[in-house]
């Protein structure tokens, strides 16, 4: 019995020093897509900054497949010790928990919320040679052409792809569905006009509006984006109450120590605070929403019920 009370107190003993060394190896970022998106982008910005304060190498991983559920099961597997992180997403711990009926993780349960990071603006846009140059254009276009119209999406079940199906819904429109295996495809092929519009992420698409060779004709969320001030919102446009958005995080392995967690949270928002990035993420119609980690865990489990609603209601599934 003192034995066994002797190895309780020592391993308990253990994890405050333990989190207090923190860390003493490389830390391993995880992101479940191809480099270039802005999950990418911003776990990069977050791991060089962040190794500069540990004194530690942070490695950026992208592990693309399954809709994020590769890499996003990858690090739910791993040691709790916080050397292996997620960069979650919209899709891998909200929409993807109704999507996929057989998900391998659980996004609440099998993780420990670590820190918001970016919030990003969505915009509709449309090649050049669609005859319309505002929402309300492209609806009556779309209903006197019933799927003439078409769309691309990085894939189903993406926002991108859920967007387009909420927006067909409150128009009462026919617009067909083309999609693609990533955002980068897609947009590739609205930019060459294979395709004719996409609800797309603002970062994503900006470069191709500003050069003139796509037209902006609506912000996807509930508010203007400083980068397109002039660029009305969906709702505004004739669609009221539609608001899209897409967001990002960082997420460590469920269990992983409080006082570890606590670190890697006060890292995370000194960075995204800084006034290099601030000015970066409004450039590129970015935001970043300051949450403590028990805030940002309550925000993910809303936008589970959340998303899981919408997914339901426009009968998505994964394929």
């Amino acid at each position: 019995m003192k034995l066994l009370l002797a190895l309780l107190v020592s391993v308990v003993a253990l994890a405050p020093a333990q989190a207090q060394n923190y860390p003493t190896h490389a830390i391993r970022i995880v992101v479940p897509f191809p480099p270039g998106g802005f999950s990418d982008l911003y776990a990069r910005a977050i791991g060089t900054r962040m190794a500069e304060t540990f004194g530690q190498s942070v490695v950026v991983e992208n592990r693309p497949g399954a809709g994020g559920n590769i890499a996003t099961d990858l690090v739910a597997k791993s040691a709790p010790d916080g050397y292996t992180l997620a960069m979650g997403t919209i899709g891998t711990h909200a929409i993807n928990a109704t999507l996929f009926p057989k998900l391998p993780y659980d996004p609440v349960k099998d993780f420990t919320a670590v820190s918001f990071v970016v919030d990003a603006d969505g915009l509709l846009v449309a090649h050049t040679s669609v005859k319309a140059n505002t929402v309300g254009e492209l609806i009556e276009l779309a209903k006197k052409e019933p799927g003439v119209l078409n769309y691309a999406s990085a894939g189903p079940g993406t926002t991108s792809h859920l967007a387009a199906e909420i927006f067909k819904q409150r128009t009462g429109t026919q617009i067909t569905h083309i999609p693609y295996k990533g955002n980068v495809p897609a947009l590739l092929d609205v930019v060459a006009g294979n395709a004719q519009i996409s609800f797309a992420t603002m970062a994503t698409v900006l470069p191709h509006v500003k050069s003139g060779r796509l037209k902006a004709l609506g912000v996807l969320g509930s508010q203007r984006s400083s980068a397109l001030p002039a660029v009305p919102t969906i709702a505004e446009s004739g669609v009221p109450g539609f608001d899209v958005g897409n967001w990002t995080g960082l997420f460590a392995p469920a269990g992983t120590p409080a006082p570890i967690v606590a670190k890697l949270h006060a890292e995370a928002q000194r960075v995204m605070k800084l006034p290099e990035v601030q000015a970066r993420l409004g450039d590129e119609g970015l935001r970043f929403v300051a949450m403590t980690q028990p805030k940002f865990a309550e925000f993910v489990q809303g936008e589970v019920k959340r998303w899981g609603e919408v997914v339901k209601r426009v009968g998505v599934t994964a394929e």
